[in-house]
């Protein structure tokens, strides 16, 4: 469901001089800069919610800390990410509750959904279902048709524009140009928005 970088518009390996989605992999849902900053991270799961979202996690099967992070911003198709700070408390938390066992695994810390855990998710499961839906539904904002016609026609400006700027990297003049093109294009996207937003 998900699509990759290579994927939009077929320019596999352009941003290689970019660190790829380098640049943009700080920015959460529709440009809400994740963590940190006056904007704040993409608002997905209410106070509690994350806890679910693990135990759904773990019941398919044992993970260590960062795969459930990793997993998490996966099905979400990248569009929010756990932090640190966050799952591992709430692992802590489950443990001490009984719903997961941990134990050393090649140097990591790898967790369990014990029986407990299991009866407590099934007892409620409409809740950790509306978590689960939250994040599908945020993928699906992220990664659907409309948002992938936007990430072709960006990728394609960006690859111009990166083009164009090495081709004349040691042109003052022509280098201008572009940052001129691309900063009139950003005023117009800015104002064009803004004005859909308010009418």
């Amino acid at each position: 469901m998900c699509a990759r970088a290579g994927e939009y518009g077929g320019f596999r390996g352009w941003g290689a001089g970019w660190g790829g989605w380098g640049p943009w992999a700080e920015f959460g849902e529709f440009g809400r800069r994740r963590g940190g900053g006056p904007r704040g991270r993409a608002r997905v799961f209410d106070r509690g919610d994350l806890k679910y979202a693990i135990l759904r996690l773990l019941e398919r099967k044992p993970m260590h800390g960062y795969e459930v992070m990793q997993v998490l911003e996966e099905e979400s198709c990248g569009a929010w990410s756990a932090s640190a700070g966050s799952v591992y408390p709430v692992l802590q938390m489950l443990q001490d509750q009984g719903y997961v066992t941990s134990e050393e695994r090649e140097g990591k810390r790898v967790y369990a959904i014990t029986d407990a855990g299991r009866a407590f998710l099934h007892e409620n499961r409409d809740r950790a279902d509306d978590v689960a839906d939250r994040l599908s539904d945020l993928a699906e904002r992220f990664a659907g048709a409309p948002m992938r016609d936007v990430a072709r026609s960006f990728m394609r400006l960006a690859q111009v524009s990166w083009e164009e700027a090495a081709r004349h990297a040691g042109d003052a003049d022509a280098l201008k140009r572009v940052r001129d093109i691309l900063d009139r294009a950003a005023r117009e996207m800015r104002g064009h928005t803004s004005t859909d937003a308010a009418s």
